[in-house]
């Protein structure tokens, strides 16, 4: 049998019911592969070993008196430390916070206790989530468990090391522009970005306790796991109205239409212009199509009519109204952004730089902070994501790639990656085809599709309907029983 830090979340919750392995088996199991691999990740930066044990006991004591508690009843799992955790050391990997004990959880994290999970430990992440590798003030920088000398990408980045390296079966993570989607590429492992306010945000890092609720826009919570059926079934315990945050409407999950393959219509492209992909990408997403092309009803490479340049302004400029106030502005954060806007900025290809001016249009936001230009932000976005409903209407679900790279070597925040011999802006490396659906809000799964020659994975978005999570999860599902599951890195 597979060795049991590898099996999917809803296979460990099956057999701690049926009662063929214990929780406390394996949570043991968790924290030894914790115990002989986490040093050269850095993957978790909190365990909460005593409770997580306390927990996993009580877990089986009440199977054994005929009490569930839920479908994931003492299943362990963990948490990205953006999410607050009630008793527990939530930092966001910012100095501020190292000691910051939450007194109630976010409300996603609620629900999943709620269905008995175990919370064993916190993911290490980008700083406030803010970059595409996992680096802070607080924790060692995370690896890559396929190479230590590459990250596993941001923010997310000890959430997808994790799951990869069989250190947690399901972690949550949050996406505001590719944050559960790069990493999940770079570690070969599945995500779901679901729509925009799909899923309650209460409890969210940033904002920094303290300050005003004011990311409205574009920021959701999403699963990352090592098989769809993990995200589904995450994505039906988190979904849904908030109490606590009162614009989360109380939409219900849509019921999938199982169509037979000869019924579904995929459309499919490795590239975006302007924006370069590395071939070995290009060439993974080819091979998908090709080898869909005699099983799904129409598959046909196709380029939405959509404007990528304007996306990328608008995404900076609301993006930044919605930050601005979301920690406190004091000179330590100053002294990590400039550096970073400058590197953006001046480092890079110069046509590149200058198509979607990311740093030009942050300071201007910045320095120029105002009602009327936030009202026209958004009055921006609702024109894109209308333009998206319609390009999207006649198909299923849109392959793409994640990233114009597999994971790259770590480097400072803002330095440039190489793509076929080309210095590409550092952000738009990463986030050229994640941020369009983050500004748009549709929903995105991204599947482990392969490998490059030097053993990287390579992972692909697959983009649905917004409010249509399950049907297209039950899309991704198919394409991956084709294409292939998880793969473990070697090692681990």
């Amino acid at each position: 049998m597979q060795r049991l830090v590898f099996l999917p979340a809803h296979q460990l919750a099956q057999m701690i019911r049926q009662r063929t392995v214990s929780s406390v088996e394996v949570l043991e199991a968790y924290l030894t592969q914790i115990a002989a691999h986490n040093s050269k990740l850095n993957a978790i930066c909190t365990l909460d070993t005593e409770r997580a044990l306390e927990l996993a006991q009580q877990a089986d004591v009440a199977l054994a008196r005929g009490e569930n508690w839920g479908i994931l009843h003492g299943v362990p799992i963990t948490i990205k430390d953006v999410l607050s955790t009630e008793g527990l050391l939530t930092t966001a990997g910012y100095k501020p916070l190292e000691n910051y004990v939450p007194k109630q959880d976010a409300t996603v994290v609620a629900r999943l206790r709620g269905a008995g999970a175990v919370i064993m430990g916190k993911t290490n992440l980008a700083e406030l989530a803010g970059d595409w590798q996992g680096i802070n003030s607080l924790f060692p920088r995370v690896n890559n468990p396929w190479n230590l000398g590459r990250t596993p990408g941001g923010s997310s980045s000890g959430s997808a090391a994790a799951v990869a390296a069989g250190l947690s079966p399901l972690d949550l993570g949050d996406d505001i522009a590719g944050s559960v989607r790069q990493p999940a590429h770079f570690c070969g492992i599945f995500s779901l970005k679901p729509s925009d306010r799909r899923i309650p945000t209460t409890g969210h890092i940033p904002e920094v306790p303290g300050m005003p609720k004011c990311i409205r826009q574009m920021l959701t919570i999403g699963p990352m796991a090592r098989s769809v059926a993990d995200l589904r079934l995450c994505l039906q315990l988190i979904a849904g109205a908030d109490r606590r945050q009162p614009d989360i409407p109380p939409v219900s999950l849509d019921t999938p239409i199982y169509k037979s393959w000869e019924n579904i219509r995929i459309a499919w492209t490795d590239e975006f212009p302007p924006f370069s992909v590395a071939s070995e990408i290009k060439s993974a997403i080819g091979g998908v199509a090709g080898a869909i092309a005699n099983v799904v009803g129409q598959v046909e490479r196709w380029v939405p009519q959509f404007d990528f340049v304007a996306a990328w302004q608008v995404y900076c400029a609301v993006v930044s109204y919605n930050m601005i106030y979301s920690q406190p502005i004091n000179i330590a954060a100053v002294r990590k952004t400039i550096p970073f806007l400058w590197r953006e900025a001046t480092q890079g290809d110069p046509w590149l730089r200058k198509l979607v001016n990311f740093p030009g249009t942050i300071f201007s936001v910045s320095l120029n902070q105002n009602l009327k230009g936030y009202f026209a932000a958004l009055t921006e976005r609702d024109f894109l994501i209308a333009q998206m409903d319609v390009a999207l209407e006649p198909w299923d679900a849109l392959l793409c790639p994640v990233a114009m790279t597999p994971a790259f070597t770590h480097r400072l925040m803002g330095t440039p990656v190489d793509v076929e011999g080309k210095k590409i802006p550092y952000t738009m490396a990463s986030g050229a085809y994640t941020i369009p659906f983050a500004l748009t809000g549709h929903p995105v799964v991204v599947i482990p599709i392969g490998q490059t020659e030097n053993g990287l994975p390579i992972g692909m978005q697959i983009v649905g309907h917004r409010w249509g999570e399950m049907e297209l999860l039950a899309i991704a599902e198919q394409l991956s029983q084709i294409i292939g599951g998880f793969q473990p890195p070697s090692g681990y």
